[in-house]
This record gives C-alpha cells, sequence and structure tokens, in this order.
C-alpha cells in the first residue's frame, strides 16, 4: 500500500494556480490509472487505484493550503495501514518545471507541508516539490494563486508529467532511483557585465 497525497487549495478559483501542483499531479495519475473514489470525508477527496498489483491512495485535502495537515491526519485516521506516504506540492524557491524528491526536510517555508509536518509530529516524510518560479517577499502570495505565465507553461505542464513519472518510478523502483532519475541540478545562468 501507498498513498500519494497531492497539496492544493479546493475551488475553481484555485484551479489553474501555481499552488494547485500537486492536485494537478493527483488528476494526472488518476488518469493513468484505473482508480475509483473512496469514501467521502470532509476534509479531503480520495481515490485507490491498483498500480501493478500494488494499492496506491490518491488524496486532495478539500481544506485550504494551510489546513493541509488536518486532511492527512483525517485520512491517517480512518485508514492507519495506508503505508509508505508521499506528499506533492508546488515550491516558489525552484525554476519552473525543476523536481526535487527528497526523503525528509524542512518545510522551506511552505505553509501547506508546515501543517502536514505539525499533524505527523515529524518531518520523516517523502516529499516531491514542484519548481513554480523562484520569487519571495510580498510577490509570494500573489505568485502561487496566479495560473503560470504564458511563457512558462509549457514547462509547468511538462512538470506535472514529470512528477507523475518520478511517482511511478518511486512505487516500482523505490524514492533513491526516483531521486537520482529526476532530480536534476538547475544551472544559473551568469550574466555578463
Amino acid at each position: 500500500m501507498a498513498l500519494v497525497v497531492g497539496l492544493g487549495n479546493p475551488g475553481r478559483r484555485y484551479a489553474h494556480t501555481r499552488h494547485n501542483a500537486g492536485f494537478r499531479v493527483v488528476a494526472e495519475l488518476a488518469r493513468r490509472w484505473p482508480s475509483r473514489e473512496l469514501d467521502a470525508h470532509d476534509a479531503y477527496r480520495a481515490w485507490r487505484a491498483d498500480v501493478r498489483e500494488r494499492s496506491v491512495d490518491l488524496v486532495t485535502p478539500t481544506t485550504y493550503m494551510n489546513l493541509s495537515g488536518d486532511a492527512v491526519a483525517a485520512w491517517q485516521a480512518g485508514h492507519p495501514d495506508s503505508g509508505e506516504m508521499l506528499v506533492v506540492a508546488d515550491d516558489v524557491y525552484l525554476p519552473v518545471g525543476t523536481l526535487r524528491l527528497r526523503a525528509r526536510g524542512s518545510s522551506g517555508g511552505h505553509r501547506g507541508l508546515d501543517s502536514v509536518e505539525a499533524a505527523l509530529g515529524t518531518r520523516d516524510y517523502a516529499r516531491l516539490r514542484i519548481g513554480v518560479g523562484t520569487v519571495s517577499g510580498a510577490e509570494l502570495r500573489e505568485h502561487v494563486l496566479e495560473a503560470p505565465a504564458a511563457d512558462e507553461a509549457a514547462a509547468y505542464e511538462e512538470s506535472i508529467v514529470a512528477a507523475a513519472d518520478a511517482i511511478e518510478c518511486w512505487l516500482e523502483e523505490g524514492l533513491t532511483a526516483a531521486m537520482n532519475r529526476y532530480n536534476k541540478r538547475v544551472r544559473k545562468e551568469v550574466s555578463e557585465p
């Protein structure tokens, strides 16, 4: 058994925003794999897929991003045998299209990951971050709540597909193999003075 939790915000207003990268990856996996919707809950929506003789649960919180941990806690309370977990979220500190898989670590200031960490009482859970473009400060909130810009759209869409590929690799070959294959170093361009 495995669990993939895709973070995002519910509702049409947020459907195509950068912050909903996790939701988009879960939707891509549900499209690829025959899946059936599971029990309804106030805090999440869930589907179960059978992938290469393994059950995989796909969960998206119906809480807002900052309360994602409530959804994870509610899921685990009703499904204590949910197995290995991988959380998928956007990351404003990675260039658009970059993927970063980790076995554990800090939230990096991501409030959804902060909430999951608080609910679990640990940082020891796997996460897959999807780069949505580097930005900081006052622009951050607006940036994640907007759709990718026209010049980013293709790379963003490719990263959703690549993230689903990385999750399939994680399921079949393990986290280390997925990290080795999908974590790419990004070269910083140096401009001439």
